[in-house]
């Protein structure tokens, strides 16, 4: 990991400590990062064949991937004030034990009811997970290196496709009829386990703060706590209430849902899209998938560092949004050609994937304490719930015209709206 950016007058040991507690977190829930995601979006290479096994529609698939989020959107930000009071090391693993557990049982799917059901109860397991990231990495590092560190996380995002679409393509492949299971039966239950033995791993390895930080001296735990006050005395403290009733909070949502529009416009459909190009070999399609997903790993870090280093969020988050719609309707005009299809895709995955740790960087310069974590589980409820209408938008208007054309439109469309949002909303750059 490179050193990360400091600010002009930042000392050798400032440098140093930073550097330290980016080597001892990022990498860590990095990975637990993965395997979330991962479970999260392993619906969509089981679609290549459950749907067939289990003579599902696309609609129902739509409606059983995207049923995820209302169990997402209910239970978030209850989750995150529980993250807030009792501390990350007990609720990020409870989080991830309990995800784990009912993403094997996936594979205990027959019917409709039992795939909506179980996505439905995935989502309220995996609530708070990410906004507690986002918010705990607030505690230990300020506004100026922020972008960078939430980039360096949320790369797991990107990380999960080059890893997962090879991984899924070969279980459902070489494990087919393995004990009498269907091979994407084996999925779900090879995928759910690595989420629990890393929930237990969080237990024994996170520390809930700064203070309680074992591994830094006492002159680098005062200097980190000393710039985490600094940060927070520059931003105004918001009690609940003016949370919810906050419009920059709603306004963030509404960025953030036209954003997550594209995400899993890719993330559940990604797959589909590559084989509907002509690619029929399932490991084939998921070592495609390493494409897109790489070349946002590189995009995501490269925006940021340059984010930070020049203070400027709104055109680098307006920028990356636009980039992403573009690619979507390239997409959707070049789907039959794979070359084509291929280089349009990875366009839309780096500019969607690249856009997500950027404007993370907007609502996290607004709050602070018991509303920072209200904020930030709300804005990322709201804004998920669009993890819930895009699957189910894109499968039913398949369903409707056999083609996801014009659904890629679409969320083409809400990535762009949301881009012009970003430039409305911060007419001055945000975190300087």
């Amino acid at each position: 990991m490179a050193p990360l950016p400091s600010t002009a007058s930042g000392s050798a040991l400032e440098k140093s400590a930073y550097n330290k507690v980016a080597w001892r977190l990022i990498p860590f829930l990095f990975l637990c990062y993965v395997v979330a995601y991962l479970d999260r979006v392993n619906v969509g290479f089981a679609k290549l064949q459950m749907l067939t096994d289990l003579k599902f529609s696309e609609t129902v698939y739509g409606l059983g991937a995207g049923i995820f989020f209302v169990g997402y959107f209910l239970f978030e930000v209850p989750s995150n004030m529980i993250l807030h009071r009792t501390g990350a090391r007990v609720w990020i693993a409870r989080i991830m034990v309990t995800w784990g557990v009912i993403s094997s049982a996936m594979m205990l799917v027959t019917t409709p009811a039992m795939f909506y059901v179980l996505r439905f109860l995935l989502g309220i397991a995996e609530a708070g997970f990410f906004p507690g990231i986002i918010l705990y990495l607030t505690y230990w590092f300020p506004m100026e290196r922020r972008a960078r560190v939430v980039a360096l996380f949320m790369t797991a995002i990107a990380l999960s496709g080059v890893v997962g679409g090879p991984l899924s393509g070969w279980i459902m492949q070489a494990f087919a009829g393995v004990n009498g299971w269907h091979g994407w039966q084996w999925l779900f239950l090879l995928e759910g386990i690595p989420s629990i033995l890393m929930g237990i791993c969080v237990f024994f390895y996170l520390e809930d703060s700064i203070a309680g930080a074992k591994w830094l001296t006492k002159d680098e735990k005062q200097l980190l706590i000393d710039n985490i006050r600094r940060d927070e005395s520059g931003r105004g403290d918001h009690s609940l209430k003016q949370v919810f009733g906050n419009p920059k909070v709603w306004l963030m949502a509404s960025i953030y849902f036209c954003s997550i529009m594209g995400l899993y416009g890719i993330s559940f459909w990604l797959p589909q899209l590559i084989k509907s190009a002509g690619v029929k070999d399932v490991l084939d399609v998921g070592l495609l998938t390493m494409i897109p997903y790489g070349l946002a790993a590189v995009a995501m870090v490269v925006a940021s560092r340059s984010s930070d280093r020049s203070g400027e969020r709104r055109l680098h988050t307006s920028g990356a949004a636009f980039i992403g719609g573009l690619g979507l309707v390239l997409s959707g005009l070049f789907g039959n050609d794979i070359v084509l299809a291929m280089a349009a895709l990875s366009l839309a995955t780096m500019g969607i994937l690249t856009s997500l740790p950027l404007f993370w960087t907007l609502p996290t310069a607004m709050l602070r304490g018991s509303a920072a974590a209200a904020g930030i589980a709300l804005i990322n409820a709201l804004g998920n719930l669009a993890g819930f209408v895009s699957p189910f938008m894109v499968g039913s208007i398949k369903d409707a015209t056999g083609s996801t054309t014009a659904g890629l439109y679409v969320l083409a469309g809400s990535l762009f709206l949301g881009g012009i949002l970003v430039l409305l909303a911060t007419r001055k750059p945000a975190g300087r």
